[in-house]
């Protein structure tokens, strides 16, 4: 007898004797699975990940461009701001060797402004970072990052808002403004410059040129040659491209016309009461018309470090729009 044959007999009792030249099958493996069937890998084992973090992109900030002048005024300590506005008086008298008449001097008004103070937080933890790090993101660096833009943006809508409950206005709401004018009507019906011609459009902005010179009265030299800004929405300014009849479109007759005026758009002019539109003279006798203030600009205070965390508090401050001279801005609303 074969010795293993044998040996299984001794050993387990298994009488092969009737078979001494039998052939045996291994059969110690299941016949049927009792995991799922599956002949793949882990999905993410086969995933890509972008190395490049794709950012989101927000809104432009546009309110220091159009006003061109962006200044600190106090710091963050200071709770309020006067601006004193002086007209010179004086009335003169016919001249007599002994006559003392005719007086001459000066009256000065004080416009009260009130800062903004505001604040923002950026946290993470030790577990947060690593796990962030896994995918190669820099996860402290995007939260301050974060941080910044949200103090800025809201800066830059305070240029155009101001603050409600304070004497804090921005460059559309300060009460000091003239009231806008309206668009011309159109041939096409209505005034909006989307059913405009490009002759409607350029008689539009012409008014509103006509309309500055008016508030003007004659006080301050206003020509084609100063120094100008036309705001407005982004979806106005698609009608700038129209042409006339001898394909020139309405952006042509504007360089020619106002060769010093500079065209800026921001989302803040497309209103819920319709498209504005503001020219701004932007100084007069080195006086700027306008100017976006601020306390502060991203004041970082410590990092407060806590078992497994940490946590930083950053704030800026805003005095809005401070617009010295009204009078150089004039509007026009439902383009």
């Amino acid at each position: 007898m074969d010795p293993i044959i044998q040996g299984l007999s001794e050993k387990w009792g298994v009488n092969l004797m009737g078979a001494p030249d039998a052939k045996f099958l291994a059969m110690d493996a299941q016949p049927t699975l009792i995991t799922a069937s599956n002949s793949g890998i882990l999905a993410l084992l086969s995933t890509y990940v972008e190395p490049k973090v794709i950012e989101v992109l927000l809104a432009p900030m546009k309110a220091a461009q159009i006003v061109g002048d962006e200044v600190k005024k106090g710091d963050w300590i200071t709770t309020s701001a006067e601006f004193p506005v002086v007209e010179v008086t004086g009335e003169v008298s016919s001249y007599g060797d002994y006559a003392n008449n005719g007086r001459a001097g000066a009256n000065v008004n004080w416009i009260a402004r009130q800062p903004y103070t505001y604040q923002t937080f950026t946290e993470w933890g030790e577990q947060e970072l690593d796990r962030m790090g896994l995918a190669k993101l820099d996860w402290a660096g995007q939260q301050n990052r974060a941080s910044v833009i949200t103090l800025n943006k809201f800066q830059n809508s305070t240029y155009f808002l101001g603050v409600t409950g304070l004497k804090l206005y921005g460059l559309l709401n300060d009460p000091s403004l003239t009231a806008p004018i309206s668009p011309l009507t159109k041939a096409a019906g209505g005034t909006s410059w989307a059913n405009g011609v490009a002759l409607e459009i350029y008689n539009d902005i012409l008014a509103l040129y006509q309309q500055l010179v008016s508030q003007s009265n004659g006080l301050l030299d206003i020509s084609e040659d100063t120094p100008m800004t036309l705001a407005l929405s982004a979806s106005s300014s698609t009608n700038l491209r129209k042409t006339n009849q001898y394909n020139v479109n309405v952006l042509d007759q504007l360089k020619a016309n106002f060769p010093a005026l500079k065209i800026v758009t921001a989302p803040e002019y497309a209103t819920t009461s319709g498209n504005l539109v503001q020219l701004i003279v932007d100084e007069m006798e080195g006086q700027r018309t306008a100017s976006v203030a601020f306390t502060e600009k991203l004041r970082a205070h410590p990092m407060i470090v806590h078992e497994s965390s940490f946590r930083q508090k950053k704030s800026q401050g805003t005095w809005g729009c401070i617009i010295f001279r009204p009078f150089l801005i004039a509007q026009m609303l439902g383009v």
